[in-house]
């Protein structure tokens, strides 16, 4: 069952369209971080989601329904805390609490005595007293402790602090043991995601590029390094998969989008004869960064 899916999901502003076609589908129980540079429409595919825009084609779907007919039922079953969230900072953090908690029945203060306490929020101070770490900690528990079914999170660690990311991701991690959800986190803090994440979907200008698990993205990308031992380069008619090629000296790195121990130890000896190879494993930022600097036509279809 998914929690969400799009078909065919397109938004334009004038001449500009911010989301293309996007067919995408988040699993319930999963935790999908969304990806992709400025300006690629993490943002704004978060917004058609929440009905917060509508689309100019295309259609989305949130926990059954329609995003254009999201009623009361389906809102009180979804989380979303946004870097952009306009909070009642003229009430306490106790005021703040005890005026969400009734619009949601499944509100568990157990689980918000808990996050309370791990947030370390000071109740009686006023919202516009607190920092912008202990404002997102607040926008958090209030979308946290009613234990939805769907979380939605657009840019939650922009500007935080270490210690404040920390903090926040063990929230989350502590909300998620206390039974399934599903997650979808769009943020440029690519080492906080990972820790959450169990898929990826990565845009680019508006297009889906990447949709799979962390698990099969982590599995099949590697960074190549290459000691050519005096050997001739050959740095032409290379594999597709091949992205990122560098050469210093008589060294060459490279990453392999489509990594499996024998067919790339084979591919090696083939292009380089008399090299040392050697395979390093990357993280999520590594596999970020590497697709965004191999962005071009003639690379597209190594990012599938």
């Amino acid at each position: 069952m998914n929690i969400l899916e799009t078909q065919s999901l397109s938004r334009r502003f004038g001449r500009t369209e911010a989301v293309h076609d996007l067919t995408f589908a988040l699993p319930a129980g999963s935790v999908c971080a969304l990806l992709g540079p400025n300006g690629a429409g993490k943002s704004t595919t978060i917004k058609l989601l929440m009905n917060l825009l509508h689309p100019t084609s295309g259609h989305a779907r949130v926990l059954g329904v329609d995003s254009q007919r999201l009623g009361p039922s389906q809102l009180a079953q979804i989380g979303y805390v946004s870097e952009n969230q306009q909070l009642p900072t003229w009430m306490t953090v106790r005021q703040f609490l005890d005026y969400c908690r009734p619009f949601y029945p499944t509100w568990d203060r157990a689980l918000e005595s808990t996050l309370l306490k791990r947030f370390d929020l000071p109740e009686a101070r006023k919202l516009k007293h607190l920092s912008r770490g202990m404002l997102m900690k607040a926008a958090l528990l209030s979308s946290l402790a009613y234990r939805p079914r769907l979380l939605i999170l657009d840019e939650p660690f922009s500007g935080l602090d270490p210690v404040v990311r920390d903090d926040f991701v063990q929230g989350l991690l502590e909300a998620a043991q206390a039974g399934e959800w599903s997650a979808l986190i769009s943020s440029h803090d690519i080492d906080e995601v990972e820790r959450l994440a169990d898929r990826v979907a990565l845009l680019e200008t508006g297009r889906l590029r990447v949709d799979e698990t962390t698990e099969s993205l982590l599995g099949r990308f590697r960074r190549i390094e290459i000691d050519l031992q005096g050997g001739a380069a050959r740095l032409h008619d290379l594999p597709a998969a091949w992205i990122g090629q560098e050469q210093a000296g008589g060294r060459i790195r490279l990453v392999d989008t489509q990594y499996f121990p024998g067919p790339t130890e084979a591919l090696c000896r083939r292009h380089f004869p008399d090299a040392a190879v050697t395979a390093h494993r990357m993280t999520l930022r590594d596999i970020f960064v590497s697709l965004a600097r191999a962005n071009t036509p003639a690379n597209a279809e190594a990012l599938r």
